[in-house]
């Protein structure tokens, strides 16, 4: 790796130089700025590249990738909702809270082997772990086409979540091994979209599998989990050849080139520690931090009314009186607006290196959207437009709450546990969402949804608040306090920015 020596002269630096003191700069009216050393010396991209042309490179060897990989696990997840409108309660014999119950039992383990799954994929390799699980939840979904009855569906959707507990987090945490806080949130939320994705091309394979109804004596329910199943197990396989791991691993880069991309990544987030294994002991230093407490309830309201959406937005939207077909077809146009609303909100994000009210903000309009459903009951075209206003604003807060948090967390091991701990304390949500909706009491639904997203944004301006108490103490102390590089990656270091611009060490 080349260092730059700094000029001897004042003037405009080369445009191939990364400044690595970049959020030591002045503070601005959205960021919250401190006393800091003097800056490090530029880090240099190597000459036969630009900065842009191999971010540009690790987006077309990561992203895509990450995005399929959720967009299916996102899919196999909640197509039960689309089978159900296929008659699936019917031929299983399922009553009461049966349903609900085969809905909560995924959410077992998936709230339990969160961290466990991101410890896992640190010490295995993203590439071998997230291809591995992806065939196993695939092959899982194809078995819930098989099943006979309720003990079946139980079965198969308690293995869904043992094997899709670790897509999210580990997607997640990979992402922000690769990128400066400054350019991640486009790609947290491009990824994160992968669930908007889902939901509007679940709706449109639904209603084409569904039409397959006793074809070769299979329901059509059955099809939606035979061929998206399947469909998964290939990629699954595919992707144990050609899935991308952490930096350290990327034969696809010159070693000049990884070396640029971790000094760049040093400069912005820290020392990652990644040659050491994480022990129970920076779990638990990990757990003692209470602002992770708040990323985890951050998360926690938003989860509700998210998976209330997904797994009954087909029989809500049933309910306004359309067919089978015309259910599916008319569940894709929120999810289709939800992701090109996320896009902007994310570049928009990245543009004023803001995070907390574009988290705010969208929350917002779901919470005008849940008020509508509450008080029109005769209006159609309103109460559909409703719908497309919660979806669009919790899908597109989810994704900054979880970059906001993430990028916060410097190192491997505070970003691994820190990342699965948010999103598994946050899926507890999923299985209060399950519930929301029993024996079609949508008024009660509502009321529960706008509670939890209510949580959500409380507890997202307890975090800004944290932040900034967190900033001012920390602007007060020596910033090293004699502490190695290494001792500082020992206790874990994290940036707690509101913005992207100022940064406090601690």
């Amino acid at each position: 790796m080349a260092i730059s020596q700094p000029p001897a002269q004042p003037g405009p630096p080369p445009q191939d130089v990364e400044k690595a003191a970049h959020h030591h700069r002045g503070s601005s009216s959205s960021s919250i700025g401190i006393t800091a050393p003097p800056p490090p010396a530029p880090v240099e991209c190597p000459p036969h590249t630009t900065p842009r042309r191999l971010t540009t490179r690790i987006d077309l060897h990561l992203v895509p990738f990450v995005i399929i990989l959720y967009l299916m696990a996102f899919l196999d997840r909640v197509n039960i909702a689309n089978a159900r409108a296929f008659g699936l309660e019917a031929d299983l014999g399922l009553s009461g809270t049966q349903f609900n119950t085969a809905l909560t039992i995924f959410f077992v383990p998936y709230i339990l082997f969160e961290i466990p799954s991101n410890i896992l994929l640190k010490k295995i390799s993203p590439r071998i772990w997230l291809s591995g699980c992806c065939i196993g939840f695939g092959f899982v979904t194809m078995m819930q086409g098989l099943v006979q009855n309720y003990a079946g569906i139980l079965v198969t959707r308690f293995l869904l979540g043992l094997f899709e507990c670790g897509m999210f987090p580990g997607c997640f945490y990979l992402l922000g091994m690769w990128y400066r806080r400054e350019e991640a949130q486009k790609r947290f939320s491009l990824f994160f979209s992968s669930t908007s994705l889902a939901g509007a091309f679940g709706g449109l394979l639904a209603s084409g599998l569904g039409s397959m109804d006793y074809m070769r004596g299979y329901r059509g329910w059955r099809w939606i989990f035979l061929v998206e199943g399947a469909a998964t197990v290939v990629i699954g396989a595919i992707f144990l050849f050609t899935f991308p791991g952490f930096v350290e691993e990327a034969k696809w880069l010159r070693d000049d080139e990884r070396d640029y991309i971790k000094a760049r990544l040093h400069a912005d987030q820290g020392h990652s520690a990644a040659e050491r294994s994480i022990t129970l002991k920076d779990v638990g230093k990990v757990m003692s931090d209470y602002k992770v407490w708040l990323g985890g309830f951050m998360y926690f309201g938003i989860i509700v009314p998210a998976y209330s959406y997904a797994y009954f937005s087909p029989t809500i939207v049933q309910s306004y009186g359309y067919d089978k077909i015309q259910t599916q077809l008319h569940s894709v146009p929120p999810w289709a607006v939800a992701f090109v609303f996320a896009m902007i909100i994310a570049t928009a994000s990245d543009w004023f290196k803001h995070r907390f009210l574009f988290t705010v903000g969208p929350i917002c309009i779901s919470i005008s959207g849940f008020a509508i459903l509450l008080n029109v009951h005769d209006n159609l075209p309103v109460q559909y437009a409703a719908l497309v206003l919660i979806c669009m604003g919790m899908y597109s807060a989810m994704p900054i709450q979880v970059c906001w948090f993430n990028m916060n967390l410097g190192g491997h091991h505070r970003r691994a546990v820190g990342s699965a701990w948010q999103i598994g304390f946050g899926n507890i949500g999923g299985i209060i969402a399950t519930y929301s909706f029993v024996g079609g009491d949508f008024h009660k639904g509502y009321i529960i949804c706008v509670s939890f997203i209510c949580l959500s944004a409380l507890s997202c301006i307890v975090y800004a608040v944290a932040i900034m108490a967190e900033n001012k103490k920390k602007a007060r102390q020596t910033l090293d306090e004699g502490m190695t590089e290494q001792e500082r990656a020992e206790l874990g270091v994290s940036f707690f920015t509101i913005s992207t611009k100022g940064k406090c060490v601690c």
